[in-house]
């Protein structure tokens, strides 16, 4: 694994539980605040009670939402804000915008990656930012473990054999390796979602394998995971889920020869991105029916409408929803009210981004 699959710190929390913001210790005033997304994503990201808060916390109208920070009424709200309250559909913030924006101090973003809109020109300017990525981590990591499960229990093989033979049969002869007892699972980058997959798989019968260049063998144990070389854990491991983040270095990371190296009857899992694999190369070995896949996110994001992955027994395909859907998008919302709240007590953020682990972060 190359060494651009370096988590910083802020990637290697392993829940969302993290310590009320106390009461401000001095009276302060309330910050002026401004939302910056998608229109229509703030009554599916923000509900009632979190929007409240907001309000109580920050002077912000949550009627005002800014996708395009070009217009006047953009300008005149920007002219005052201190704080940016983001997700996703944000403009970029660029040196224009910072330009019109002279009070701007924070932004607090309710969703996961930051490089869509922090630019340089806020690392230049100073601000502070932060992230409710590790949120959005926590339904990433569950869906994987299912997956994981599912994947051992050979779930996908079993439904599709069953689909086709609609009688009475010998499962466990047909199906002999099938179960989570001992397997070998074999976690990549341990991320934010690395590290709370390993948490959730310890109380299963698994043995649990780590790869990541900058963990050291004793934050591994302290995980309940071996460390291992990246092509020890692709030969040994029934199940491969990757999460290292998407960066020039991790580009085909699981390649053709890491493929080759699996275990026939292995899964591969990825909720992370799709140019992390060799896709062209997986797809080959999903065909020729060696290896089993559970994909969340594939290279295209939107496989070809001719792909034989739609359609493969050994392969679970979904359209990129491991992260945050439906009601899981208010502890986004509310992970970024409790920053809010801190930052307007006069505390540090508890998830802020810094600059020198932007570049090595999902």
């Amino acid at each position: 694994m190359p060494s651009a699959t370096r988590t910083s710190p802020e990637t290697r929390v392993p829940t969302v539980t993290t310590p009320a913001p106390a009461p401000p210790t001095e009276v302060r005033e309330r910050p002026r605040a401004v939302l910056a997304m998608h229109r229509d994503l703030v009554a599916r990201l923000i509900d009632a009670g979190t929007m409240r808060r907001l309000t109580e916390i920050a002077d912000l109208d949550p009627a005002l939402v800014l996708d395009d920070f070009g217009t006047p009424e953009a300008r005149t709200a920007l002219a005052g804000a201190e704080v940016i309250v983001s997700s996703w559909g944000c403009p970029p913030l660029d040196e224009a915008v910072l330009a019109a924006a002279p009070r701007l101090r924070a932004v607090v973003h309710a969703a996961g990656s930051v490089k869509h809109h922090i630019t340089e020109a806020c690392w230049d300017r100073g601000l502070q930012v932060t992230s409710a990525a590790q949120a959005n981590a926590l339904p990433v990591a569950e869906y994987t473990v299912a997956a994981v499960l599912f994947a051992n229990k050979q779930v996908l093989r079993f439904a599709a054999a069953y689909r086709l033979r609609r009688a009475p049969h010998d499962w466990l002869a047909a199906f002999p390796g099938a179960g989570n007892y001992r397997r070998t699972v074999g976690v990549v980058g341990a991320s934010r979602i690395g590290r709370r997959v390993l948490e959730l798989l310890r109380p299963f019968d698994l043995e649990l394998l780590v790869h990541d260049p900058y963990l050291a063998p004793s934050e591994a144990e302290a995980l309940g995971a071996r460390a291992v070389g990246l092509d020890d854990l692709c030969a040994v491991s029934d199940v491969v889920s990757v999460h290292a983040p998407e960066l020039p270095g991790t580009r085909h990371l699981i390649d053709r020869r890491r493929l080759a190296l699996m275990r026939d009857g292995a899964t591969l899992v990825n909720t992370s991105r799709g140019s992390l694999v060799d896709q062209q190369a997986l797809t080959e070995e999903l065909v020729d029916g060696r290896l089993a896949a559970v994909l969340d996110v594939t290279e295209p994001e939107v496989l070809p409408a001719d792909s034989p992955l739609y359609q493969l027994p050994n392969v679970l395909l979904t359209p990129h929803v491991a992260g945050s859907m439906g009601g899981e998008l208010h502890r986004m919302a509310a992970t970024a009210a409790d920053e809010l709240a801190r930052y307007a007590a006069g505390q540090p953020f508890a998830h802020r981004i810094l600059p020198q682990d932007i570049h090595r972060v999902a």
